[in-house]
């Protein structure tokens, strides 16, 4: 199986190039991909193909209504809905709380990134061989994920949002959380 490629590796930087047909490669990479992202399933939304070495357009997800995973090829946001907001979770007993926002690359780091939380996209299925161009409505944590995810295509990562936003950031080591400052990440990259 495939590891993780972890911050500050360059590929996470890399903007990744328009997959224009279907061959054995992209079977190969998707597959790759499939398997990394149930492994990690208990801790993830989703998983780009940068974030396993991979320098190829497309992500999967595990859709939050069933955690159906699903493949998307060249991703694009068409459209957005509302204005960016900090996204909040909302408990059973009607308490709130800021969601968190956190990649497999950045191990135990977690962050405050304002997102729209309605989306329109598309992208590419593979449908007999060949690549078809769907299009949907994502919202809530499907919409953060299309985007947090769409977004590692081209090179951008959550913490680009935290450092220039500045906004919070968080590590967590077991279950203690404490304030990370972004600048010790970043300044891993140089």
């Amino acid at each position: 199986m495939r590891a993780i490629v972890m911050y500050p590796n360059k590929i996470l930087r890399t903007k990744t190039a328009v997959i224009n047909r279907v061959d054995n490669d992209l079977i190969k990479d998707i597959n790759d991909l499939k398997e990394v992202l149930l492994f990690e399933k208990n801790h993830v939304a989703g998983l780009a193909a940068v974030q396993i070495g991979l320098n190829r357009r497309f992500f999967g997800l595990l859709m939050s209504n069933d955690k159906e995973m699903k493949i998307f090829i060249n991703p694009k946001i068409e459209a957005t809905f509302g204005e960016r907001v900090t996204p909040m979770m909302v408990f059973e007993n009607g308490e709130k709380e800021t969601f968190l926002e956190g990649c497999l690359s950045f191990t135990g780091l977690f962050g405050v990134v304002k997102r729209y939380l309605k989306l329109e996209g598309s992208w590419d299925e593979i449908e007999n061989g060949k690549l078809v161009r769907k299009k949907g409505i994502f919202e809530g944590v499907d919409a953060i994920a299309f985007a947090h995810e769409g977004e590692h295509l081209d090179g951008i990562l959550f913490i680009d949002y935290i450092k220039k936003e500045s906004r919070e950031l968080y590590k967590y080591v077991g279950d203690k959380k404490m304030k990370w400052d972004v600048e010790k990440v970043v300044g891993e990259e140089r």
